[in-house]
């Protein structure tokens, strides 16, 4: 310490009347302070770089014709979203609760001073969920691929954003803002990152979508057979898969909101998750069909990611592999029987990734909750089917408010706009006619098939 620094932190403590213990105290908890923000921030930033990942993801399991429109869907839900989810979400989702079902804070973020710690931390604060709320919308546009007006579509994405999504998150994680929890945080569910709060509430509005659009033009035959349609870019979808893989350690390990040490052992968590994903999804269809496929395998990562997202917190490394390895089996399962049995066209397989994976990520929080890794016990480790019975209440209660709404919504803009394109439009690809462009333009695919 200079003598220039003793002689004010001497001076600070005289006029104050702080102890030197005081003193030391006070710095620790400004340097604690300011360690938060900045890695808050930095989470951010990292999930902000999911969206790209998702683009590319979805553009590469999509047909070349309809890339540009896809690309333009995942700006829009960034775009679009961060504005009403600052003039109007982040109110419904983190404002003074009414009787815990929804925020009354509207417009909430006028006139923070930002000059205080504590307005540098509202906006902190509200930039790290506003991220949560674009990944939300954009699960949505992956299940309802190549077949959706871009208008409608963004419609869709402003709703989600705005509304579907901050209500039923106000539910769950009001309390990290509020001094009013929501009333599933009031009742002890436990979704430390969102596998329902964000994902699962994207995948079943991606749901409600997908029935009501329809499938895709020749994706099923006059017998009901379901048809493969081949996405056009596979290495684009795996370079997407990667980026997610990345910037999910922003997503999980930055929900603490706090520099602490916790946020080591949640990286172990979301690592192994992701990594056994994709070994119970490459080995479920290699059983089935003789050959590992790439699309499945990809998804069984994702899977394996939003399974552990709930319970990163609160679980041990054994418990992230069991999680992670069950998704990866289940999202195979879930995406055949969607597409085979139900018959609903979901061309990246978001439904299933998003929302049948996080709901029982978020279920198995009741069960592998551990001792000495959060603040709860499951009932595999002694802590009663309290927890299991709560996780179940919770996932039920989210899933019956997005997928209604997400029905609900797409009915009502279905009938003013008409979200489907004509069936020439949409054979012709959407970006031609809804963009005027092409995604590789000047570039001829020669194939010896």
């Amino acid at each position: 310490m200079t003598a220039f620094n003793l002689s004010f932190r001497l001076l600070t403590m005289t006029v104050l009347c702080l102890t030197p213990g005081e003193a030391l105290a006070q710095d620790a908890a400004l340097t604690q302070a300011h360690g938060n923000t900045l890695w808050t921030l930095i989470a951010a930033v990292l999930v902000m770089f999911m969206q790209p990942g998702f683009a590319l993801l979805e553009c590469g399991l999509t047909r070349v014709k309809n890339a540009v429109n896809i690309i333009m869907k995942n700006f829009v839900d960034f775009a679009i979203g961060s504005a009403v989810f600052f003039m109007l979400g982040f109110g419904l989702m983190f404002g003074g609760s009414f009787r815990g079902f929804v925020g009354t804070g509207l417009f909430c973020l006028n006139g923070i001073d930002a000059s205080t710690p504590q307005g540098q931390w509202t906006l902190t604060f509200w930039f790290f969920q506003s991220v949560f709320a674009a990944t939300a919308a954009t699960i949505v546009s992956g299940g309802i691929a190549e077949r959706i007006r871009f208008f409608g579509y963004m419609a869709v994405s402003l709703l989600v954003s705005a509304l579907i999504y901050p209500v039923s998150g106000h539910w769950v994680w009001a309390g990290l803002f509020s001094e009013t929890p929501g009333w599933l945080e009031n009742i002890g569910f436990v979704d430390f990152a969102g596998s329902t709060v964000v994902h699962s509430v994207g995948g079943w509005v991606a749901f409600a979508g997908a029935i009501v659009l329809g499938p895709r033009l020749g994706k099923y035959g006059p017998d009901g057979k379901s048809r493969a349609i081949f996405g056009h870019n596979l290495p684009l979808a795996a370079l997407g898969v990667f980026i997610l893989w990345f910037a999910w350690f922003g997503f999980n390990c930055g929900s603490t909101t706090t520099a602490d040490g916790t946020i080591g052992y949640i990286a172990v968590n979301t690592n192994l998750a992701a990594c056994f994903g994709f070994l119970g999804a490459m080995c479920a269809i290699w059983l089935k069909t003789g050959k590992p496929d790439p699309t499945l395998s990809f998804n069984g990562v994702l899977a394996g990611l939003v399974g552990i997202t709930a319970g990163c917190f609160e679980v041990s490394p054994a418990g992230a592999i069991i999680i992670g390895f069950c998704a990866g089996v289940l999202v195979v399962i879930s995406i055949l029987f969607i597409d085979q049995v139900l018959k609903v066209d979901d061309p990246v397989g978001a439904v299933s990734v998003h929302g049948v994976c996080g709901a029982f990520g978020t279920v198995m929080v009741g069960l592998f909750a551990a001792p000495g890794y959060g603040e709860r016990s499951g009932l595999l480790y002694g802590g009663g089917s309290e927890l299991l019975f709560t996780q179940i209440v919770g996932v039920l209660a989210v899933f019956a408010w997005s997928f209604g709404m997400g029905f609900v919504v797409f009915r009502l803009l279905n009938g003013v706009l008409r979200l489907r394109p004509l069936p020439d439009a949409e054979n012709g690809g959407l970006d031609l006619e809804e963009h005027g462009s092409k995604a590789y333009s000047g570039f001829q695919i020669f194939s010896n098939e």
